[in-house]
């Protein structure tokens, strides 16, 4: 569909030269924005997969209720391996 819409000339410079950088026209670097700004906010846009790590819990030595003995833990420098 083609429209009129005013844009302001700064604005409109910055798209175009986005456009020339990404080798795509500024009607397509518009439409990009415009459904950018049109996604419902919250809505996670490429999250990265969770990773999930195998095993029955807490490492050993390890309380998470104690703020300071997980920092002592962390602090130590081991692999994770290592406290396994």
């Amino acid at each position: 569909m083609r429209t009129t819409i005013r844009i302001d000339d700064t604005l409109y410079r910055e798209a175009k030269a986005q456009a020339a950088r990404s080798g795509r026209s500024v009607g397509q670097i518009l439409e990009d924005a415009l459904r950018d700004a049109l996604r419902p906010r919250g809505t996670p846009r490429d999250a990265p997969p969770l990773v999930v790590y195998g095993g029955s819990g807490v490492m050993p030595g390890v309380d998470l209720g104690d703020r300071g003995r997980l920092g002592e833990v962390l602090d130590e420098g081991l692999a994770f391996d290592a406290l396994r």
